[in-house]
């Protein structure tokens, strides 16, 4: 069996190569519809089914943005996952998803993260990581 973790090459010509999301979805189709969004917009992208996963790539990848469901596969859990990578990368951007929640208070989420309900549209998602990662072409847009 593959591993569901992977990582594709960037359009050169749209994003840096070096800006890196890191996907953490446990419905494949979901994540491959936020990771191909991304993919097309001309990110780095990586994908992990749980934090586990999650946790080994951002061990050994640099990564700029982390968006994470929180309710994951094995158990485990988004916001525990941004708490252990904001420990690790204290810049590191972080948007949260979630289908069983309308909101995250603030006790819960990482500071100055974003929450996005689900469901979302890949262009929501597109949208919100260039105004993240890019915040000076996102405004002249």
């Amino acid at each position: 069996m593959i591993p569901f973790a992977f990582a594709v090459p960037a359009v050169p010509h749209l994003a840096p190569a070096a800006t890196t999301v890191l996907v953490v979805e446990d419905e494949p189709t979901v994540c491959e519809l936020a990771a191909e969004a991304l993919l097309d917009e001309g990110y780095r992208v990586l994908t992990a089914a749980d934090a586990w996963e999650a946790e080994a790539i951002l061990a050994r990848e640099s990564v700029d943005l982390l968006f994470t469901d929180i309710d994951l596969a094995r158990n485990t859990n988004g916001i525990v996952l941004a708490r252990h990578a904001r420990e690790q990368c204290p810049r590191l951007a972080v948007v949260y998803t979630s289908g069983g929640r309308a909101c995250l208070s603030g006790g819960e989420a990482v500071p100055e993260s974003v929450f996005v309900p689900k469901p979302y549209r890949p262009s929501q998602l597109v949208a919100l990581t260039n105004e993240i990662l890019r915040p000076a072409e996102s405004h002249h847009a």
